[in-house]
């Protein structure tokens, strides 16, 4: 306080403005920044970019014929058919998942399509019923896709080695079993179940199947313990291991379990065609791992979605529609699929590298709690 120039009375000085502290200011425009980026990181997920190309897909079909959505799923010219038509490799890649996010693979699920039809005809031919013979084949599935898992965790193989070998060897088995011969005229109650409908509904029971497994195994993968180790796995498996994660078995069982959906693929594959030959589902395996990784699923590991997987089966079915309505060829339709492939690879680095240049670019900016990078589910 100071004496006023009567100096009778004290008087408070007049308070004097003063510019913001270049700390507060900083601060604010950190925050600006960081609301910026929080949205760009929130609407740069690589599930939403899939919806968005799959809503364009679907317009730009529906300009191209009016064809392209009808009720109709068999009929060949439409978005539904070639839905129906991925459904084997659909469910595959669904078991495939949480296989390439722990940092494995399984190259051998084509084989082992053919290799449970080729069971499952001689089984048919021999007399047994398909409610007998069907469960026998799923076993057959989980044994040779546990075989997978024992050779890649208990000897330390690599799985890509281990699976390209029994990639060959299950298609041996199944040339051993049914030869060159093939097997039809299945009973119409299981053949309905491979090109018919839900009744009431214009969906096909393969699609329904599909969605299922869909719910059950984004269940497990993003809601359960289960998940939450698939994931630890894929980012450090030794730090898994010193935490108390069973690595081994968990690999294995994920093996086998891919295992089995193969089996079960193969069974839906022989029940829609209404016939099951030992080269049924030769060259399935690259359409199952081009999925997951359109799904978003790194193929390094560690991370990936099953929400993403599921679009990306819609993705390419609708994609694949389009241009058989728009009259490209197969081997044009091959480029643009294999386009998309690498767009998707290319596309979540590009994003992680553009987080990592705005945070070089303001260093000033609090650091706060980096979310899930595209494709990334934190469980």
């Amino acid at each position: 306080m100071t004496q006023d120039p009567a100096g009778s009375r004290p008087s408070e000085v007049a308070a004097v403005p003063t510019t913001p502290a270049p700390a507060a200011a900083v601060r604010r425009q950190g925050d600006r920044v960081g609301g910026a980026g929080s949205f760009i990181s929130s609407i740069a997920r690589w599930e939403v970019l899939l919806l968005v190309m799959l809503a364009a897909i679907v317009w730009w079909g529906a300009q191209i014929s009016p064809y392209f959505i009808q009720p109709d799923f068999w009929n060949s010219a439409n978005f539904g058919a070639s839905i129906s038509g991925t459904m084997e490799v659909a469910i595959m890649a669904l078991a495939m998942t949480p296989i390439i996010i722990t940092g494995d693979i399984d190259l051998s699920v084509e084989s082992m399509v053919g290799l449970s039809g080729a069971v499952l005809g001689v089984l048919f031919t021999a007399g047994m019923p398909l409610q007998l013979a069907i469960p026998i084949v799923l076993v057959v599935g989980l044994l040779g896709g546990m075989f997978n898992g024992l050779l890649v965790t208990r000897w330390g193989l690599p799985a890509l080695v281990v699976t390209l070998g029994t990639l060959a060897l299950y298609r041996g088995l199944a040339n051993a079993v049914l030869g060159t011969s093939y097997v039809t005229n299945f009973p119409s109650q299981f053949t309905a179940f491979g090109f018919g409908y839900v009744p009431g509904t214009q969906v096909p029971w393969t699609l329904l199947t599909f969605l299922i497994l869909a719910v059950v195994f984004t269940a497990v993968m993003h809601f359960t313990w289960i998940g939450r180790q698939v994931f630890a796995v894929g980012k450090n498996k030794d730090a898994s291991r010193y935490s108390g994660v069973r690595v081994a078995t968990l690999r294995t069982a994920l093996f086998a379990v891919s295992g089995m959906v193969a089996a079960f693929a193969g069974i839906v594959l022989a029940l829609r065609y209404n016939s099951v030959r030992s080269d049924n589902g030769t060259g399935l395996t690259l359409t199952v791992v081009m999925i997951a990784v359109l799904g978003g699923v790194d193929i390094n590991g560690g991370k990936g979605t099953i929400p993403g997987v599921i679009l990306a089966v819609f993705t390419l079915a609708a994609l694949q529609s389009a241009l058989r309505l728009a009259g490209v060829s197969s081997d044009y339709q091959n480029v643009a699929i294999g386009l998309l492939l690498i767009v998707s690879v290319i596309a979540p680095q590009l994003a992680r590298q553009a987080r990592v240049m705005i945070g070089r670019l303001h260093p000033g900016r609090p650091k706060q709690a980096q979310g899930p990078a595209p494709g990334e589910i934190v469980g």
